[in-house]
């Protein structure tokens, strides 16, 4: 467990904040993207350990968290049919619908399955014929090559009863939103390690250029956001910018080749709604007119259901950077793990369960 060891070594990410404090001057805000980013930051209590110029924003990097309502609601139409195994990642059943979730689903009788794998859910449409077997496909750039797989395979096989439900969505047309809101705060991104992993870094270029700010690609590990944070605001203070790859471990310029063409040859770029946040142009995925019978959406025909979100819910703000979560004043109270008004507060990778979890912030001791 070599990088283990390593990345969380205390005396390591000591000397690395000691570098920060030495390097820091200006107030600087700096925004990670992703939410296993932002729950190790949380865990761990590095925002708390930086110096007081430096603060953390935390972005919409939560597959689970932007999943639109209306995605989720169509889920639970499609799940509540009688012919149908509905299968998922396991953040994706508490997830709260307009009504309603996929837990709730299951608990009725619904066939509700949470798998590891879309290529589980191929297996299962061959093992069950009589069945229509839906995958609920959602997540960031990470996720989207076994998606695509899956489709993939399904056709080779000649499925007649596998579809899936898309929803995603990518990284680099969210940043551009958030920089160019009238609102924004963000002055450095730390971009997701594992998106990057597969993306490579190229598309951030341009970005880069066009707002001239930093973009520092980061892992997950404590020493990994250290190192991170360091070389941002390294940038900040000389009024440098571009892309910087801080995770080299993993990443590389141009990524995994092999896995952007098989996104490419399956899905095509769409306009995607973000839960709370809104329509951003070309920020998501849907599959090509010659997959078009792996659909879910159309196979089902739920294209046109309306949505209700909670007015209580300020995910979206939080999400862009905008709010902290202990500032909701449903934090805590009306809003909790176990009963969720937004997606940030039940996924594994949201910034509300990470403050819930790990601060005692905006509640009293020993809430749970």
């Amino acid at each position: 467990m070599k990088y283990l060891d390593e990345y969380r070594n205390p005396d390591l990410v000591k000397n690395a904040l000691s570098q920060i404090r030495l390097s820091v001057i200006q107030p600087w805000v700096i925004m990670e993207i992703c939410g296993g980013q932002t729950h190790s930051i949380i865990r761990s209590g590095l925002d708390q350990l930086l110096p007081p110029e430096i603060e953390l924003v935390h972005g919409p990097g939560c597959p689970v968290c932007v999943t639109p309502l209306e995605a989720i609601d169509k889920a639970i139409e499609i799940a509540s049919q009688k012919n149908v195994i509905f299968t998922t990642y396991g953040d994706m059943l508490r997830v709260p619908g307009s009504n309603f979730d996929l837990f709730s689903v299951r608990a009725a009788g619904g066939d509700v399955r949470v798998l590891f794998s879309p290529l589980d859910a191929v297996r299962m449409a061959k093992e069950n014929p009589d069945k229509q077997v839906v995958f609920f496909a959602i997540g960031f750039e990470t996720t989207a090559p076994a998606n695509c797989m899956s489709v993939l395979q399904a056709k080779q096989l000649g499925l007649e009863n596998f579809s899936v439900l898309v929803s995603h969505v990518r990284v680099p047309p969210a940043m551009n939103a958030i920089l160019s809101s009238s609102e924004n705060r963000v002055q450095a991104f730390l971009a997701a390690g594992h998106v990057c992993t597969v993306m490579g870094f190229w598309e951030y270029l341009p970005i880069a250029q066009q707002y001239r700010i930093p973009i520092v690609v980061t892992g997950f590990e404590p020493l990994d956001l250290c190192s991170g944070i360091l070389q941002a605001v390294t940038m900040l203070e000389k009024g440098l910018y571009g892309v910087e790859n801080r995770y080299e471990r993993m990443v590389t310029r141009e990524g995994n080749r092999h896995a952007q063409q098989v996104i490419n040859q399956v899905m095509q770029s769409a306009d995607r709604n973000w839960r709370g946040i809104g329509l951003f142009p070309e920020s998501g995925w849907v599959l090509r007119p010659e997959f078009e019978k792996f659909d879910a959406e159309k196979r089902f025909q739920v294209q046109n259901i309306q949505t209700r979100e909670s007015p209580l819910c300020i995910s979206g703000k939080i999400l862009q950077g905008l709010k902290k979560p202990d500032q909701c004043q449903a934090f805590g109270t009306l809003c909790t793990p176990q009963n969720p008004l937004g997606a940030t507060m039940v996924s594994s990778e949201g910034a509300c369960a990470a403050y819930y979890h790990y601060r005692k912030v905006g509640r009293e001791e020993g809430t749970s």
